[in-house]
């Protein structure tokens, strides 16, 4: 097999070719098809954002593929099937994983994410526990079905700030793709003039015009106060401080966007208890798999246009020109085809 080699320690990136492996009985083969890049690739490679702590590892936490080979104690899939790769899980066992959230888990949620602690899909195969593999709706074609996960970890934070009401006044800070996949799930589930894109750069401010979403696109510099909610998709400590001052009475602030675990924010305690706001942490995408490919299936032919979304397709080989397309802000974001 053909993979990319990330060394923990010296924070480097090499293609490598090895003995395809077999899986486990609990395990499954997935011959992958597309893998998307994640600005959370970007960070643990320039080493801000936490990851197996040594040795060599394949990133890759987003994945769509072909069941290659099952272990022998595989029961709900087959070979030849179209699967996409829920990452995380939990260890089952601890007060979290019995409440139902997993994404606390000391030993499992994103401590244990496949394509962050374990060997991912940025591989043409990748071996995954079954409990992690689902069945791709039919008629979804497989560089679609690599949005699946950012999807879900959307499907939780719409679940976290709900209910969100037509014509509630709602601003999206960073017009990234997570940003611009927040927009259309937005309009998807009915709001139009009432959203507001924040986005001080023009290429992406030009993305966000090609999705024909009929919103407002503000520099941060144009936004004035009256906000109902605030999703932030930067991961920008100073861009969500100041938005904390536009939100309204019983106004809300997603956090969905991940900043360096350094970032600060400076809030005033005393508008907090007089405006009563909520600040709304998101973390990954604890059981929401199955409804971020229900979200699949009803944004595919409207909105998951790889064209409109800005996001660019490389071969594997080609890694260095993808994450500095990235980084240049050239794309949205880069997906491998395998």
């Amino acid at each position: 097999m053909e993979f990319l080699s990330f060394d923990v320690t010296k924070k480097t990136l090499a293609l490598k070719k090895a003995a395809v492996p077999e899986p486990k009985p609990d395990e499954v083969r997935v011959r992958v098809a597309y893998a998307g890049i994640c600005g959370t690739d970007l960070h643990i490679i320039d080493g801000s954002f936490p990851c197996k702590k040594e040795g060599f590892l394949t990133l890759g936490h987003e994945f769509s593929g072909v069941v290659d080979a099952v272990g022998s104690h595989v029961k709900s899939l087959k070979v030849g099937q179209n699967v996409v790769v829920d990452p995380n899980s939990g260890c089952n066992t601890c007060n979290y994983c019995h409440g139902g959230n997993y994404h606390f888990c000391s030993a499992g949620g994103i401590n244990h994410t496949v394509g962050i602690f374990r060997d991912g899909g940025w591989s043409t195969h990748a071996i995954v526990p079954e409990s992690q593999v689902h069945l791709l709706p039919k008629g979804i074609p497989m560089h679609i079905a690599a949005l699946t996960e950012p999807l879900s970890c959307l499907a939780h934070g719409w679940d976290k700030i709900n209910p969100v009401h037509v014509g509630d006044n709602v601003l999206v800070i960073g017009a990234g793709i997570i940003g611009l996949l927040w927009s259309c799930l937005l309009h998807l589930h009915g709001l139009r003039k009432s959203v507001t894109i924040s986005e001080p750069q023009e290429k992406r401010q030009e993305m966000v015009s090609k999705l024909n979403l009929d919103y407002e696109i503000k520099r941060p510099d144009q936004l004035k106060e009256g906000f109902d909610l605030v999703v932030d998709c930067s991961g920008s400590g100073p861009a969500m401080e100041a938005a904390v001052p536009l939100l309204t009475r019983g106004g809300r602030l997603c956090v969905f966007g991940v900043a360096s675990p350094t970032a600060k924010l400076t809030l005033e305690p005393f508008q907090i208890y007089m405006k009563e706001l909520n600040i709304v942490g998101v973390n990954i995408n604890p059981f929401t798999f199955p409804k971020g490919l229900a979200l699949l299936s009803a944004m595919a032919d409207r909105y998951l246009d790889y064209g409109k979304l800005g996001i660019k397709i490389f071969p594997l080989s080609e890694y260095r020109d993808a994450l500095a397309a990235l980084k240049r802000g050239d794309i949205s974001k880069a997906v491998f085809k395998l």
